[in-house]
């Protein structure tokens, strides 16, 4: 049964209930492998979700991880410090998200759900 990309973020934010992502381990991101690869058929569109300052150098930062044809969405939270930023690309494997988490993983402030 295949899972669609809301219910594979939902696991994946359960699995990994960290601040930042940074954070995670070798064992967390090939757990996140394993997962994508038994539960997504490929290419796919997949969700990220981060959560960041509200900085235009950090929203730039995470921009520039993905290309232009990717999907960017963001909310500010209610008192303004913070900003969620949705994006939607489509990836040809589950090797790509590790990759892109990686890379966020990088950028000081950035929270990866």
């Amino acid at each position: 049964m295949l899972f669609t990309t809301a219910k594979v973020h939902k696991v994946m934010y359960s699995c990994f209930r960290f601040n930042q992502i940074s954070i995670l381990s070798k064992q967390n991101f090939d757990s996140l492998r394993e997962h994508l690869a038994v539960n997504v058929s490929w290419p796919s569109v997949y969700m990220f979700k981060f959560i960041a300052p509200a900085e235009n150098r950090i929203f730039a930062l995470l921009h520039d991880l993905f290309p232009e044809q990717a999907d960017f969405t963001s909310r500010s939270s209610k008192g303004g410090k913070y900003v969620s930023i949705t994006v939607n690309e489509v990836m040809m494997s589950a090797d790509e998200v590790i990759e892109r988490y990686v890379k966020a993983s990088a950028i000081e402030g950035v929270i990866s759900l």
